[in-house]
């Protein structure tokens, strides 16, 4: 009798698992992810992380209002004869040096994942592999937008009125985010090249630090010494200050455009190649 029951349960085994092997074939498997949707997925991620430390804001938040207040009243009178008539001039430079400084955050978080092992998860799925790259950039992008809104509505306390309207400041703000999604990746590939967050940081400090300041981002380049001047006229930054400067003040540098694009796509075709070949050996 035990016999003949053990005997049933194994063939009652043998049909189920068969039965369910049949379905499993016979049933369509999703759809794999489009790389929209998983590089939207990750820059979701991102915004999320935000939400759970909103302490991150601070570098957003504060440290551009400081830097708006401190070099309009602290140098606006020698440079520009009052702060009220600076601030014309200054506020788009400032805006470009603190999204711009900010960017490097982006290496640092990629670091960080990877020291905790996130990233091997994420190779491990079935998706577009730069769609965890790509995500980064576009949580990031929230960030350069909230630092945008933040010293806009500063600035228009303390008396900067852009002539170039509602249109002219979405454009150059636009023009500002483009450039920092292209300027990131130099980031993310010292975030996957780099052993901790603190290198990282060094690194990018060491770069930003003298791109931005050596601009036109606070005074007119015509007062630098002649060699200075060759740097400061073909720096990428100073093409994005103009351009952005330009565009709020209600004309089309149509040159400083091209020229901002042009550096965009430069950093786009040799970062972001380098960064996916280091993130695939990773």
């Amino acid at each position: 009798m035990s016999t003949a029951t053990s005997t049933e349960s194994k063939e009652l085994s043998a049909v189920s698992t068969e039965s369910l092997a049949a379905l499993l074939v016979a049933k369509e498997r999703p759809p794999r992810p489009s790389a929209l949707s998983t590089s939207l997925t990750f820059g979701w991620r991102a915004i999320l992380k935000i939400k759970h430390v909103p302490e991150q804001l601070f570098d957003v938040t504060a440290f551009p209002i400081m830097n708006l207040l401190m070099f309009t009243y602290l140098f606006g009178g020698a440079l520009a004869g009052s702060p009220s008539d600076y601030i014309q001039f200054v506020l788009p430079g400032i805006l470009v040096m603190s999204v711009v400084m900010i960017t490097m955050y982006t290496g640092i978080s990629v670091n960080v994942d990877i020291e905790k092992g996130v990233f091997d998860r994420f190779r491990s799925l079935p998706i577009w592999r730069p769609s965890a790259m790509v995500g980064y950039l576009l949580g990031d992008a929230l960030r350069y937008t909230i630092a945008s809104v933040v010293m806009l509505a500063v600035g228009l306390l303390l008396g900067y009125r852009p002539d170039g309207g509602f249109g002219g400041v979405v454009a150059g703000i636009a023009l500002l985010l483009l450039f920092s999604f292209a300027f990131s990746w130099i980031w993310t590939m010292f975030g996957l090249m780099l052993r901790t967050e603190k290198s990282v940081m060094s690194v990018s400090m060491m770069v930003i630090f003298p791109l931005t300041f050596l601009s036109n981002v606070f005074v007119d380049p015509k007062t630098m010494p002649g060699w200075l001047q060759v740097f400061v006229n073909n720096s990428p930054i100073t093409h994005l200050a103009s351009a952005v400067r330009g565009l709020m003040a209600g004309g089309w540098p149509g040159v400083e455009i091209a020229w901002t694009l042009g550096w965009a796509g430069l950093l786009l075709l040799v970062f972001g190649p380098v960064t996916m070949r280091l993130y695939n050996r990773k």
